[in-house]
């Protein structure tokens, strides 16, 4: 190899930005390929390139198998007593060089060094564009529609930097032809795809984050914190913050000075109404806030269920609500609560049926009058496990109630919740440990008061599937399973 191509390698290596290594590395390449034309089998050859001379040898490799291994490529693999005989001093799992002529560098060579060279080089601009991009993940670039197809743009980034915008991550009705300028959101580099892409988006919700880090200071200098967003894109979004600075109100923040701020996002995401809701740590206030402006008369929580039935006035059921329900939806994916609006009387009346059952079962199971019932309940006790075991001093202290009242309601509770748990159904054994029944099935059996493998055979297909959803295949072999003791019987 002569000296000019050594200068021609550190030419492309400089204006490209690419190490020599890399390009050396493609040069033997591009010559392995060359020489292993030269044989009918499949040869593995290995060329090295003195980096300083430009000198290059090459030579075949052969691995070394034991004889009882049967050979799948005869041109890469060499049987070791072989190996042996020709006085190469080589174990089993060696890999034999054998040194070639090295071929000149003609015109074939030299094609074959352009593909190769090309591709290697292209290939590491893109690494490093994408290297540059990582950084940019979650941010706004800048870009410029280079081609447009029905599926995506193509956007020229600058730098021969390109992104990919999906029509499905720009907003609703938005259409973009070539050569318009346009902001979007560095969503992720997608290094799977051949080539790598830098994927974009306007309508996910880190596009509102970008733009809120952009348009307010602080938020990018992490004084105040954007906690959560919901987002109906081109539409509505909701946007919870918090202030990492007591003199600072997140809200006004966000918002500027005559809604400048809030404004600019709302031009940019063509017309979509961004609220600004404060973030609490108390979820009930969280949810108040965030159905915001309407009202809130009361609200009831339930962890278990992680929801929450939130009651407002009647005049503002409508807007609590939202159109087609998106305030509500939105709300609801802010805070991570389900949450039920109802209106004010709906909610009273709701709260009433639930009292006046809560008192039905104090008055059936505790023994007592309606009124002393009613007592319980307006004092917050909604279960017999309350009043059963909460602290006797805290039911003492109502007024009408003493001591040896509280103790007597209390062993009432505890005698109630003992006899119901004695009540309650359960699967016996022989259903239990029936061949293809599972303990949720057999609990829901002996729900609908099938407890034996007995009452089960005396089904149809169509009862049990109407009392648990399966397949008429699966029900079938259940049912002749359970019946299985009776042809044993006539058997006999």
């Amino acid at each position: 190899m002569s000296k000019e191509l050594l200068l021609v390698i550190e030419t492309v290596a400089n204006e490209k930005e690419v190490s020599r290594d890399m390009l050396f590395e493609a040069m033997e390449e591009a010559l392995a390929v060359a020489t292993a034309k030269r044989f009918s089998e499949d040869a593995n050859i290995k060329v090295t390139i003195d980096r300083k001379t430009g000198e290059y040898d090459t030579f075949r490799l052969w691995s070394i198998v034991p004889e009882d291994h049967e050979i799948e490529n005869y041109a890469a693999e060499l049987y070791v007593d072989v190996a042996k005989e020709k006085g190469h001093d080589v174990e089993i799992g060696d890999v034999l060089e054998e040194e070639l002529e090295s071929i000149e560098f003609g015109r074939i060579a030299a094609m074959t060094a352009k593909q190769v060279i090309m591709q290697k080089v292209r290939d590491e601009e893109r690494r490093l564009m994408v290297s540059r991009f990582k950084d940019k993940i979650g941010k706004i670039v800048y870009g410029e529609v280079k081609r447009a197809t029905r599926d995506f743009l193509v956007l020229d980034l600058g730098e021969d930097a390109e992104g990919v915008l999906y029509r499905s991550e720009l907003l609703p009705k938005e259409n973009y032809r070539l050569n318009d300028k346009l902001r979007a959101c560095v969503l992720k580099i997608d290094e799977e795809t051949k080539g790598y892409q830098i994927i974009l988006s306007r309508s996910n919700k880190k596009m509102l984050e970008a733009l809120l880090a952009l348009e307010v200071p602080e938020v990018s200098e992490e004084l105040m914190d954007i906690v959560s967003i919901a987002r109906d894109p081109g539409s509505r979004a909701k946007v919870a913050v918090k202030s990492n600075d007591k003199r600072i109100d997140p809200v006004g923040a966000c918002v500027g000075m005559r809604g400048s701020r809030i404004q600019a996002i709302t031009n940019e995401l063509q017309g979509e109404r961004v609220d600004i809701v404060l973030w609490d740590d108390n979820p009930a206030q969280c949810v108040i806030n965030s159905v915001a402006p309407a009202e809130v008369i009361s609200i009831v929580q339930d962890e278990d269920n992680q929801t929450m039935e939130v009651a407002v006035k009647e005049e503002q059921l409508s807007q609590a609500i939202g159109k087609n329900g998106q305030n509500v939806r939105l709300a609801s994916a802010l805070t991570g609560w389900h949450i039920n609006i109802m209106a004010e009387s709906a909610a009273a009346e709701k709260q009433q049926e639930e009292a006046n059952k809560t008192m039905n079962i104090f008055v059936d199971a505790l023994d007592i009058d309606e009124d002393v019932a009613e007592v319980l309940v307006e004092e917050g006790f909604s279960t017999l496990e309350e009043v059963a075991y909460v602290d006797p001093q805290e039911m003492s202290e109502i007024e009408g109630f003493d001591e040896e009242i509280a103790e007597e309601l209390q062993e009432r509770a505890k005698t109630a919740l003992l006899s119901q748990a004695l009540a309650a159904e359960k699967p016996a054994d022989d259903l239990l440990n029936m061949e293809g029944m599972t303990e949720k099935w057999a609990n829901i059996l002996a729900e609908n008061k099938i407890i034996t493998m007995e009452d089960l055979a005396e089904l149809a297909t169509d009862d049990l599937i109407d009392i648990i959803p399966m397949s008429e295949k699966e029900a079938a072999d259940l049912i002749m399973t359970a019946r299985a003791p009776w042809f044993n019987e006539d058997n006999k």
